[in-house]
């Protein structure tokens, strides 16, 4: 849970709870004054504080997925290189992937270090206008294990929010860990007081995979963040001699096409397997930029072309309505 403390007992009911400091479990704590007061239920300032650090950007967008191991950091690298195609545009990449911070592999910029500065945190950049934020820069060496409970991971959350300098953006892009925890309450608390564009989800064809991101649709319901749209990666495999197509993981149940038919979701784009994604991953570099002329890259662009209409329309809706 995003509101319970480092000290906190096992069963916590949470500091936002009714039965904060009333709770059997939380006899001998050390908060339970503290919470039994009602002081604890009152809004987390570093809301406010990190609604006035982004008010410089333009548009969030968050990439999640109820499953591992579909692609997200893959999308998520894909479409801030994209979209810092356009040198007139201001791109960051924030991972938000406390345990498992891929980025800076994905990225190309392993071995780099975060600097302070007087502003705070200065990112990690890729190009003049693509920069990238992970705990990964923090760590002595990416074997290591980040062994973290939830409120120390939502801690690192809210600094990476709040006392990164990110300056003026046109697209700040959130690349988030599988499932609808601990990373998910705290991202979506933290940015409550910003304009977010919406939530990008990703899947593959297996409805082993689509069970999760059925959760995770679900999850965006609950806490009202908007759904841009749905991506099916690995969505058969394209030869690259031949062009014919194999359904490596078959849409046993319809696949991501049925799914958003089903709950009235777009489906943005279904991206093939292509081992060149993998490999230029493992490389550091843009696929996008290394094999342009592919079917996965032009599918990618696409939906690329659909992510920045749905942010320029929503933009000017709320231009409109204010």
């Amino acid at each position: 849970m995003a509101d319970v403390p480092d000290n906190a007992p096992e069963h916590c009911p949470g500091t936002a709870s009714e039965q904060a400091g009333k709770s059997a479990s939380c006899q001998g704590c050390p908060n339970q004054v503290l919470c039994a007061s009602g002081a604890t239920k009152a809004p987390d300032p570093a809301i406010a504080e990190i609604g006035e650090k982004l008010s410089t950007v333009k548009h969030k967008i968050l990439v999640l997925s109820g499953k591992g191991g579909v692609g997200k950091s893959t999308f998520s690298a894909h479409l801030a290189h994209a979209l810092a195609s356009d040198s007139t545009k201001e791109v960051a990449l924030l991972d938000v992937d406390i345990c498992g911070p891929s980025i800076p592999r994905i990225m190309g910029l392993e071995g780099e270090q975060v600097h302070q500065s007087g502003s705070g945190w200065s990112p990690v950049y890729v190009d003049d206008n693509l920069a990238v934020m992970s705990i990964g820069f923090l760590l002595s060496s990416p074997d290591d294990a980040v062994i973290w409970r939830g409120p120390k991971k939502n801690g690192m959350i809210k600094q990476f929010l709040r006392d990164v300098d990110w300056g003026d953006l046109d697209y700040l892009i959130v690349d988030t860990p599988p499932g609808t925890s601990d990373e998910h309450l705290s991202i979506v608390q933290y940015l409550s007081s910003t304009h977010v564009d919406g939530a990008v989800i990703i899947t593959t064809p297996q409805e082993v995979s689509l069970q999760d991101v059925r959760k995770e649709i679900r999850f965006c319901q609950k806490v009202k963040l908007p759904i841009i749209g749905v991506v099916e990666n690995m969505s058969g495999f394209v030869c690259p001699k031949c062009k014919n197509t194999s359904q490596i993981f078959p849409p046993t149940t319809g696949g991501a096409e049925k799914m958003c038919a089903d709950l009235n979701l777009p489906l943005l784009g279904k991206v093939p397997l292509d081992p060149r994604i993998a490999r230029s991953c493992d490389e550091g570099k843009s696929f996008l930029n290394d094999v342009p002329d592919s079917p996965a890259a032009d599918v990618y662009q696409r939906i690329v072309q659909r992510i920045q209409d749905y942010c320029s329309n929503r933009l000017t809706e709320e231009q409109s309505t204010t």
